[in-house]
């Protein structure tokens, strides 16, 4: 599995149409095509395989290159550590503006917020991509990866609204009372005493919601983004191995997600030991 992974095997460069091998007097590699149009030019090699004046047709090796290079499934890893961490983004910001307008005092904002959620929860993930991705990407022009972030983070998002929700009416109504007296407005309050607090005790069920929006991120690949999931399907079929391929991306997943349940352990033990 390691090729899959870290390949360290030489990289062929091919010929992109028929033509003849130049080299010139810098070691450049020239490939003059036979009809015109465009010449492949190759300034780094590490082992030329054809000689000058060699007829040169489409896909051939003409030059290799040593070294390492990130294989199929460590590019995929690395697509989903971006979508999800993009998508945790944004999925914070939309889920707390949500989350505040389920505790508002105007009953619009608090109509709007449960409207929101209940659609978003109540709905398939699965179907949400694809909506997304066919018919608002289409009117908006996006591409497959923002469409992927913008699903996950509408989704997340409803999650956290809720977790925000339940965290801000856990606090003692004597709280925003207090702050209140002091002087501030409603949002100082907020923001300064009541956020705070709830943001400690919803800590341990943002960090869940946190995990499962890294899992989540493996449905991006039914609209062809190769990220991890779908990087595994391609070496499957490819390597005729099911079983060391899908234990390897189950263990990058889990990687993944113990690494972010150690990062949120330990800032719950500085929030703790700031109290």
């Amino acid at each position: 599995m390691w090729p899959y992974i870290i390949n360290t095997e030489p990289q062929d460069i091919v010929a992109s149409a028929n033509g003849t091998a130049v080299v010139a007097d810098n070691g450049a590699l020239i490939i003059e095509p036979d009809f015109g149009g465009e010449r492949q030019l190759v300034a780094e090699y590490d082992q030329l395989v054809v000689r000058d004046g060699d007829l040169i047709f489409q896909g051939d090796t003409i030059a290799r290159i040593e070294g390492w290079r990130f294989g199929p499934i460590a590019q995929g890893l690395w697509v989903t550590i971006e979508i999800s961490v993009l998508s945790l983004l944004f999925a914070t910001l939309l889920g707390v503006i949500v989350g505040l307008m389920r505790v508002a005092k105007a009953q619009v904002w608090r109509n709007l917020a449960v409207t929101y959620v209940e659609i978003i929860r109540g709905t398939p993930l699965l179907v949400q991509i694809f909506i997304v991705y066919f018919f608002i990407g289409t009117v908006f022009d996006l591409d497959r990866f923002t469409a992927g972030v913008a699903a996950l983070s509408i989704f997340t998002a409803a999650y956290i609204a809720e977790i925000v929700r339940a965290g801000i009416q856990s606090i003692a109504p004597g709280q925003m009372e207090a702050a209140r007296s002091l002087g501030m407005n409603y949002p100082q309050a907020m923001l300064y005493v009541i956020m705070p607090q709830a943001v400690k005790r919803s800590l341990p069920a943002l960090a869940g919601q946190f995990i499962n929006l890294i899992k989540d991120s493996s449905l991006v690949s039914v609209i062809s983004i190769t990220d991890l999931t779908k990087a595994g399907r391609e070496v499957v079929s490819g390597s005729f191995a099911p079983f060391e391929v899908w234990f390897t991306v189950a263990a990058l997943y889990l990687i993944v997600t113990a690494s972010l349940s150690f990062a949120i352990q330990r800032l719950e033990k500085r929030l703790a030991a700031s109290d």
